[in-house]
């Protein structure tokens, strides 16, 4: 959240104010690219691309990292050694303890320290108190599982030269570690996937101390200049003086009027990481521009920066930009047909990233043909361990599967999350955020949640309330409640500084807060001034943390408030690009630079903790949304885009950016409907909530000085189309409910592009503006231009594919073909390829909790060949943590064309009559099949029906259900289709429907 043009009055005066203070603030207004580094104005970014300049440009270098070979040893699936970094023409050496874990999942580690920094044995300058070590805790944070060792791994060759490890559940997977230079080639059935530093670009600034240089003495002439005979003798010297490394960033470094101490000196530790015989990379978000990550180092179509990982306040970002974002997740995929890897490096320092893709080719005479393409990218970082895990695949779901094992999967939500969220900055008052709740209600929009934006408070003063305009937050809590909604309130990491206020006097007595480099408390300004920030490494500060969320310490709110965490990278008004410093000190004083990347998460992390312990046995999923991540913050909540524009870009935008979070493992994410700054014409709003409706996270938001726009406000047809957008997201609930807890359970993307669903289809991996929901085989492609009334969808395979409205038949055929269909503004793209079945509610319902007791409607979209169809709904109380005690429905239908029925099973094949149901599942047992919609109905099977039976597998008897079937309409393009209605079966047993 940022201010942008055209300000209110009393922000104006406030901006002014602070501006006056502190006399260094830069007020959000004024932010601009140029308030964010260049890789040039980064000194570890330009020493390591400098770096690969020398190293590429010649062909003499050889790599200065090499294994001591006799201080290798291989034992219970890892390999441990030193590899020895030459770091002079003497043959001088530094010692980096390399260690190579193979895991159980077929997972490979490779982490590379430095000895001495990690005994202690370097001096700091400044009399820092920073820790001497390279940050060595990220796995704390990171990782959760998926470490154990594959003591069956084995040494499957070995000499002075290299060793081979097989490795992987089925031993099909190799490392290739190679001695001098040092470099590992894994290979998966005997062919190279992943190189390490094939291209010699391994750099590990190891400590060295700073040796003051004597100072040049002026020389005094009586003009006061050099005569010409001096000057030309002090330049022979220059040219003459070996010229060494450039150590201008080594021990400071300035960026604007903020100066880094540095005082471990250089530090960065850098690799290059091929992925042979692969064109496509993904992941590594958050950025704006395509899904398939584009080259780094110039030229047509390509960027010139490196992609930036440093949590930053980036408001109104620019698009097609590698420009950091407010979010990192260093998780890299590369595809190509018949191959899907991964690396993950586990770092959280600022992190760079260069790409280059280049043509392989055994014969030098071949001229290009018959070659591969490789992608080579070049990953480094200002501090911390090199940490690298390998993904060998083979197939993309084996890679998310493989990261949520490491890093977790996405947090079962609550149900109400999945519905739509009505936010702006700011709702004026209580009265204010009641009429809204009301209109919502009388222009029939259904909604789950109203959001508050700092405004709330009493002078930016968190866990108050303004008690002016927010005189009864009860009773605007309980009328939300009264139709099953909910609030959520901003709570931000900055804390005021000022008097008479426990919160601020409670984090300094108990010295909780962030210090600076002295090991002081850490002052910077932010929405409310003056500031301190929440040290959440601490865990007596979580624990502090949670106590201000008890319903007797936040008066004013209820058991439906949940939280939002915002500003969180963190954002510091007058800090080095609206940051924390890097020298800035954090529990067990590890330094700012080393942990930057998640600082956000642990944030995140402790609001998390709070909302679940606020009451005791108040056993609820929190529901916390995030502007900052980390790897690993897919087990907290959701995420959000952050501060975009209402503009057309923007919510083009929006689709690579979103399938971006779901491939690196972080699906709950969605981005602001309409764009936050700005206002949108009502052909955009309307288009962006047609999108907004297929967004895992799907909220409206606006800026303070952007009209009001609640959906109802657009008048008609808009009002209209976007009541159906919004009925449309909730009629569906069921299969996104469905989809998340696939998500859940093996970190599959909620929403997934078509290389993840169809790795074969070559054509479909630069494709980025259209994808699947869950496993429903919904294919849905969002209108992203202005006055577009058509638009063109990529068919990737043979399959049928129909209408979602009109059951048209729009493809049925050819893979790789592109239909047009059309797309007026009242109209959505959304196709259903056959061979599916997918679960929706056909009531309208006012909010999520209002539909939790409505029977069902199956859709059932036959396959081209008529065979085989299937699909799965899973539902629980969607609150509690009940579900992990079984408490959980979770079906699979299947259609079976030859043997004429549709089926109801088990998912897991559990036995659920040895399940003993709770309060939540015996109501359950209640809530039916309404009816099934079979679109593509052959007349033969279908045409002459009337009836079907239906027969409880459980034993409680067989009955009739109507049929009503309607025959295909050949001139409109419409597939004949069936409805079997008031089927009568309850959802959670097992029914078999006889045609």
């Amino acid at each position: 959240m940022h201010l942008s043009g055209p300000l209110s009055g009393r922000w104006t005066a406030y901006l002014g104010l602070i501006s006056t203070l502190s006399g260094v603030i830069t007020p959000a207004v004024a932010v601009k690219e140029h308030d964010f580094k260049k890789c040039a104005q980064s000194g570890f970014c330009s020493r390591n691309r400098a770096l690969a300049d020398h190293v590429l440009s010649t062909n003499s270098w050889s790599s200065p990292y090499s294994i001591l070979p006799e201080s290798g040893s291989f034992k219970d699936g890892q390999y441990q050694a030193v590899v020895l970094k030459t770091i002079n023409d003497n043959g001088d050496t530094v010692r980096l303890p390399l260690t190579v874990s193979f895991l159980e999942s077929g997972t490979a580690r490779v982490t590379i320290d430095e000895e001495k920094r990690q005994k202690g044995e370097i001096e700091l300058r400044h009399d820092s108190k920073a820790r001497k070590e390279r940050y060595n805790e990220a796995e704390k944070w990171v990782i959760v599982g998926g470490l154990t060792l594959d003591k069956e791994a084995k040494v499957d060759f070995e000499d002075k030269s290299q060793l081979t490890v097989k490795y992987g559940p089925t031993s099909n997977f190799e490392a290739v570690i190679k001695f001098a230079p040092f470099g590992i080639d894994f290979k998966r059935d005997g062919v190279s996937q992943i190189k390490f530093n094939d291209q010699g670009l391994l750099n590990v600034e190891h400590w060295r101390p700073k040796i003051e240089k004597p100072a040049v003495e002026n020389k005094d002439t009586s003009e006061g200049e050099q005569n010409q005979e001096d000057k030309e003798e002090e330049k022979k010297e220059e040219e003459e003086e070996p010229k060494g490394e450039d150590e201008s960033t080594w021990w400071d470094e300035s960026f604007g009027s903020n100066t880094d101490s540095k005082p471990r000196g250089p530090e960065s530790v850098g690799l290059d990481i091929t992925f042979s015989g692969f064109e496509h990379v993904y992941g590594i978000p958050s950025h704006t521009g395509p899904l398939s990550l584009k080259t780094t180092r110039g030229g047509d179509g390509s960027y010139s920066e490196p992609y930036r990982l440093y949590n930053a306040d980036v408001f109104e970002y620019i698009l097609d930009s590698p420009m950091t974002l407010y979010g990192s997740i260093p998780f890299m995929q590369a595809h190509r047909k018949g191959s899907s890897v991964g690396v993950f490096w586990l770092n959280a320092a600022e992190t760079w990233v260069d790409i280059t893709k280049g043509k392989d080719s055994k014969n030098p005479l071949s001229l290009g043909i018959g070659s591969k393409t490789s992608t080579h990218t070049h990953w480094f970082s200002e501090s911390g361990l090199l940490d690298v895990f390998v993904f060998l695949g083979p197939t993309p779901k084996d890679l998310t599967a493989k990261y949520g094992e490491l890093t977790g999967t996405t947090t079962m939500p609550q149900e109400f999350a999945l519905g739509y969220h009505q936010c702006r900055w700011n709702y004026v008052s209580d009265e204010d955020v009641k009429d809204v709740d009301r209109k919502m209600d009388k222009f029939k929009m259904p909604y789950d949640v109203i959001w508050l934006d700092i405004e709330y408070t009493d002078d930016k003063k968190y866990f108050t309330w303004d008690e002016h305009s927010f005189r009864d937050p009860i009773g605007m809590g309980k009328q939300l409640e009264s139709h099953g909604r909910q609030l959520v309130t901003i709570i931000d990491p900055h804390i005021k500084n000022t008097d008479n206020y426990p919160v601020v006097a409670e984090l300094k007595s108990k010295d909780l807060a962030v210090k600076n480099k002295d090991g002081n408390i850490f002052e910077g300004w932010c929405w409310p001034g003056s500031s301190h920030w929440i040290d959440a490494f601490k865990p007596a500060a979580r624990e502090w943390w949670a106590t201000l969320f008890k319903y007797a310490s936040f008066k004013g709110s209820m058991e439906n408030t949940w939280i939002w965490n915002d500003m969180n990278e963190p954002s510091v008004f007058n800090g080095p690009e609206t940051t924390m410093p890097k020298d800035n000190l954090h529990d067990g004083n590890w330094e700012h630079r080393d942990v930057h990347n998640l600082n956000g998460m642990t944030f995140h992390n402790a609001t998390h903790h709070a909302l679940k312990t606020r009451k005791p046995g108040e056993l609820r999923r929190p529901f916390v949304l995030t502007r900052a991540f980390f790897a690993g913050s897919q087990r907290i909540g959701a995420m959000w885009t952050g501060d975009n524009t209402a503009e057309w870009g923007h919510l083009k935008e929006s689709v690579p950016m979103i399938l971006s979070q779901n491939i690196a493992g972080f699906p709950f994410s969605g981005a602001d409907v309409g764009g936050f700054f700005g206002n949108p014409d009502k052909q955009l709003l309307t288009r962006w909530y047609q999108a907004g409706a297929f967004y895992p996270f799907f909220r409206g938001h606006a800026h303070i000085d952007a009209r009001r726009r609640e959906p109802y406000l657009m008048g008609e047809p808009y009002n209209t189309i976007i009541a159906g957008a919004l009925r449309l997201r909730y009629s569906l609930l069921p299969s996104w409910y469905t989809a998340f807890h696939q998500a859940h359970v093996d970190g599959t993307p909620i929403v997934k592009p078509l290389y993840y669903t169809h790795p074969d289809e070559e054509a479909g991996f630069p494709i980025d503006n259209q994808f699947f929901v869950g496993n429903t085989g919904l294919l849905v492609k969002p209108v992203t231009e202005e006055n577009k009334e058509t638009q063109d969808i990529f068919i990737p395979d043979n399959e049928v594919y129909y209408d979602y409205f009109t059951y048209n038949v729009v493809a049925s055929g050819k893979a790789g073909k592109t239909v047009t269909v059309a797309a007026p503004l009242e109209k959505l793209p959304l196709l259903m390829r056959g061979g599916h079945i997918f679960p929706r509610r056909d009531i309208p319902r006012r909010s999520s909790q209002l539909q939790k007791w409505d029977d069902y409607t199956l859709v059932l979209t036959i396959p081209k060949d008529g065979k085989h169809a299937e699909g799965e709904l899973y539902v629980d109380d969607g609150d509690s943590y009940d579900f992990e005690q079984g408490q959980y429905i979770n079906r699979r239908f299947v259609y079976d064309g030859a043997a004429k029925t549709i089926t109801s099973v088990d998912k897991e094949g559990r036995d659920t009559k040895s399940v003993k149901q709770g309060e939540w599942l015996k109501k359950y047992n209640g809530v039916r099949v309404d009816k099934i919609v079979v679109v593509g109905a052959e007349e033969k099977v279908w045409g002459k029906k009337t009836e079907v039976d239906v027969v409880d597998e459980s034993g409680k008897g067989a009955w009739k259900a109507k049929v009503e079937f309607t025959p295909a309409d050949k001139a409109a393009g419409r597939a004949s289709f069936a409805v079997i209605k008031r089927v009568g079966a309850s959802i959670g047993s097992d029914w078999k429907v006889e045609l």
